[in-house]
């Protein structure tokens, strides 16, 4: 499975995309990494490019739920990248913990999945998206 891996466009960390893009490599998949402070833009030109299965967003600084909100608009606007599964993870507010009100508009919008910190849940969705629909 081809996944684009990138971090969100106000979020110039690197370490989570390192660490990312070596755990979904463990898994089989080949990884396409964008690195950090990628817009919305430039996150469609990408998908556009590389044609993934599925794209994974990762925030640390807090802002992802706000940059995430804007890249999966982005990508759901458009007819050949909408049905492209879109999960994200990392810290998604500066509250300190999962706000259900971001979580949801983030569903509603067309992530496919809203994961936190959680890496099980990440492989449990990227499994089920190789098997099919099928959890592995």
């Amino acid at each position: 499975m081809k996944i684009l891996l990138s971090g969100t466009a106000s979020d110039s960390h690197t370490w989570n995309l390192v660490y990312l893009q070596l755990f979904l490599g463990e898994l089989g998949h080949e990884v396409v990494g964008l690195g950090p402070c990628v817009d919305a833009e430039e996150l469609a030109d990408a998908c556009r490019r590389h044609a993934p299965d599925a794209v994974v967003l990762s925030s640390v600084n807090g802002h992802g739920y706000r940059d995430g909100l804007a890249a999966v608009r982005r990508l759901r606007a458009e007819p050949a990248l909408a049905a492209v599964p879109v999960v994200i993870g990392g810290k998604l507010g500066v509250a300190g913990r999962p706000q259900e009100t971001e979580t949801a508009r983030l569903l509603r919008a067309g992530c496919d999945a809203v994961l936190g910190d959680d890496l099980d849940a990440l492989r449990g969705f990227l499994a089920a998206r190789v098997h099919g629909g099928v959890p592995a």
